[in-house]
């Protein structure tokens, strides 16, 4: 059976971790390198790190941070936040990054996941997906994807753009669910499951992690292949070790690190 994956999320503003709440009222919580260290060793399974800021203010990713981070850790990590091309993706995988993910890039753009995909492997490319809830008649799925964190609607509806997406060669999906976002009141299960049973690709739950019973609920209900988690830890309520120790007790295959 494989092990449902614990990905730490760090979201990077002028250098610095920085939390918000559904992508807004963000504090800085310290240094990206320190705390993927200090993840990677407590047990995490991947680490992922997007540069919120990067699109909106269309500038590339910071590249000497994936540096810097490639020699302290060696463990997975992805990388989003600025990645504009084909160019940008090799610099990111040159600098030490395992995935890259594309968000705005990709709605904008939808031609650069196949031709990622046939330059790196589809296994480099993650598609960064941020829906919110709608009654709007034209998102069937009742969920409307959004871009450029939150700043902007697309008129795509989120089932069929990561139906899409796979089709085009997308190698896993992250479903960040804008209304969960920072709440730490658990995980949209009805879009995570939607999703995870629509496609034939990993699926990453994010946004709204705030307990372990959290995770056993995305993993179950969800049937989520991985979870991203934040708040949760960055405010040291709990460890990466006692989540996996909680979700193995409650009978999810986890690789067992601590």
């Amino acid at each position: 059976m494989l092990t449902k994956r614990i990905i730490p999320c760090l979201d990077v503003r002028n250098k610095k971790v920085t939390k918000g709440v559904k992508f807004q009222n963000n504090i800085d919580l310290g240094d990206p390198v320190e705390m993927a260290v200090a993840y990677s060793d407590g047990g995490c399974d991947e680490l992922v790190f997007y540069d919120i800021t990067a699109s909106a203010e269309r500038r590339p990713i910071d590249i000497e941070m994936v540096r810097e981070v490639a020699r302290a850790v060696r463990i997975p990590f992805a990388v989003g936040g600025g990645i504009e091309t084909l160019d940008d993706m090799y610099r990111a995988l040159l600098a030490g990054a395992e995935k890259v993910s594309v968000n705005s890039l990709a709605v904008t753009n939808p031609a650069i996941i196949a031709e990622g995909a046939k330059v790196f492997g589809s296994q480099c490319i993650v598609l960064g997906m941020d829906p919110v809830r709608t009654d709007g008649a034209a998102f069937p799925s009742g969920y409307e994807v959004t871009i450029r964190g939150f700043r902007e609607r697309t008129g795509l509806d989120a089932l069929e753009w990561a139906k899409r997406a796979e089709e085009l060669g997308v190698g896993e999906i992250v479903v960040n669910s804008v209304d969960a976002d920072g709440t730490r009141d658990g995980f949209e299960l009805n879009l995570t499951s939607m999703i995870s049973t629509a496609v034939r690709i990993p699926v990453v739950a994010s946004g709204g992690a705030g307990t372990p019973q959290h995770l056993v609920d995305v993993f179950n209900q969800g049937r989520a292949d991985a979870a991203i988690i934040a708040s949760m830890i960055h405010t040291g309520e709990y460890t990466i070790a006692q989540i996996k120790a909680e979700l193995a007790a409650a009978g999810v295959p986890v690789r067992k690190k601590w």
